[in-house]
């Protein structure tokens, strides 16, 4: 399990694609995380790539919804906006997806694999 963490409110910013270095100032949370959990297996493979779940959270909240098709990053923005479920989904250097869901009330994010959903 990875520790609790809120974070602030929507300050309306989008990250754009291939930031530079000494950029990342100018990230924003878009919503609340919540209490921040993950399953064994998304732990495990976020392990075996060498990778802090922090580096996800952070491009989850920050509205980098990694590899979504784009009907699928516009629903994100409709539910930022509108108070639903979030989903991100991200390809390890392992080549394993993990998905980062915040739900509705943004009472929770968990990381988990797709197998695991």
């Amino acid at each position: 399990m990875v520790p609790d963490n809120k974070m602030g409110e929507r300050q309306g910013h989008m990250p754009e694609e291939g930031r530079g270095p000494g950029e990342e100032e100018d990230l924003k949370p878009l919503f609340e995380l919540g209490q921040i959990v993950g399953t064994p297996g998304a732990l495990q493979a976020l392990d075996e790539a060498e990778k802090h779940p922090a580096e996800l959270l952070v491009r989850h909240m920050v509205g980098d919804w990694g590899d979504l098709e784009e009907e699928d990053k516009e629903e994100n923005e409709r539910s930022v906006e509108q108070g639903f479920r979030i989903l991100s989904a991200y390809q390890l250097e392992t080549g394993v997806k993990v998905w980062v869901i915040t739900e509705w009330d943004r009472s929770v994010t968990t990381l988990l694999l797709p197998s695991e959903y």
